[in-house]
């Protein structure tokens, strides 16, 4: 009687550990999760000075090319 009890036991040991460790698995998905969408947010905003900045320099590159 002692070996299934002792069966028993060490399986729900085994099952609380696995749950903590997906519980800890699905919180750290979640922030890498934030990490990557805050660095796409970030990816964007530089793609979008990026073109603002370039607009200006395209249309006098365009008129320089024009009078030559």
């Amino acid at each position: 009687m002692l070996w299934p009890m002792l069966a028993i036991a060490l399986g729900f040991c085994g099952l609380a550990v696995l749950g903590v460790l997906a519980v800890r698995v699905f919180a750290e998905v979640r922030r890498l999760s934030r990490a990557v969408a805050e660095g796409s947010q970030r990816i964007t905003r530089a793609a979008e000075d990026l073109e603002r900045a370039a607009t200006p320099l395209a249309a006098q590159t365009a008129q320089a090319l024009r009078q030559e």
